[in-house]
């Protein structure tokens, strides 16, 4: 017998585990992301408002029992920016500009949560069921989507919202009920995109389970776009809420950015701009850092986008 024979096999040399593949895909992504001057100056905002609403009660010492009430300075009405006790100003009711503002972005960031996450998972749950399954429940699924396209977003909620009446819990709600459709849209044609991919034939030849092989093989392919959206509807979201706080269906004195233009329109034909200006920045600013973020995220989430190659 060789010599050779009877020497031990060397090892293979070991392959880059899962763990660190996905690390360096996540370091990648990042890079790209942050090399982006658009994407990094809404990535920025996004942190400095999260870091206020977070801060929002050591920032702010609230002199009412509930802290989401905007307190009432009766001695001080509409005083202009820079008055003592009040940076910002006031509004026509005494309410204080600053505090307003500030929580504020803790009421928008609850709101535009609370209702990606409701979205998200609905519209992924019935994008998901009717792409896989396709046939009869695929056609019952997009019907029904259909009746809620059909109708303007912001009609719709302003609808939902006005026959449940004047409340936050209740914009929450008409928002989730509005919003789920695109979700739902967006995954049942990326898995059905996605499973007709060579490896998911793959996968069913060697004998996975359909459940294994969504959860392996096609969401993780088909969640990247939702994900874009989600970003995109964060913004949105505030902004749509806003809109209907103006016209009056959240509760007076919250401390929300639509109620506070509500409350300061009526002083801007008398020359006192603060009461609205302020918030109506914060709405803006806010809305446009989730689009700043979401398009960098698209160009680099999208293989066949010029900036990802």
């Amino acid at each position: 017998m060789d010599v050779t024979e009877r020497l031990p096999i060397p090892p293979a040399p070991p392959s880059e585990s899962a763990l660190r593949v996905r690390a360096r895909r996540a370091g990648e992504l990042t890079a790209n992301v942050l090399s982006n001057p658009t994407t990094l100056t809404g990535l920025i905002i996004i942190l400095l408002m999260i870091s206020m609403a977070l801060l929002a009660p050591w920032i702010t010492v609230p002199n009412t029992p509930d802290p989401t009430q905007m307190p009432r300075d009766w001695g001080a009405i509409a005083v202009p920016p820079g008055s003592p006790g009040h940076p910002l100003g006031t509004t026509n009711t005494g309410g204080d500009v600053l505090y307003g503002v500030i929580w504020g972005a803790r009421t928008s960031l609850r709101l535009s949560l609370i209702v990606v996450s409701i979205t998200v998972t609905v519209g992924v749950a019935i994008g998901s069921l009717a792409g896989f399954l396709g046939g009869r429940i695929d056609e019952i699924l997009m019907r029904i989507v259909d009746v809620f396209l059909s109708i303007p977003e912001l009609i719709f909620a302003l609808a939902i919202a006005a026959v449940l009446g004047p409340s936050f819990r209740n914009i929450i709600l008409a928002l989730a009920v509005v919003f789920w459709v695109k979700y739902a849209r967006i995954m049942r044609a990326q898995v059905i995109h996605v499973k007709q991919n060579e490896y998911v034939d793959a996968a069913r030849v060697i004998g996975d389970a359909p459940l294994r092989i969504f959860g392996k093989d096609i969401l993780p392919n088909s969640i990247t776009p939702v994900i874009v959206q989600a970003t995109l509807d964060m913004g949105n979201i505030v902004l749509v809420g806003a809109t209907l706080s103006f016209i009056g269906l959240a509760e007076a004195g919250l401390a929300e950015w639509g109620v506070l233009v509500s409350e300061g329109q009526a002083g801007i034909s008398a020359g006192r701009w603060w009461a609205s200006t302020f918030p109506g920045m914060m709405v803006f600013l806010w809305a446009l850092a989730f689009n700043l973020l979401g398009d960098g995220l698209r160009d680099v989430l999208d293989p066949r986008t010029e900036t990802s190659r």
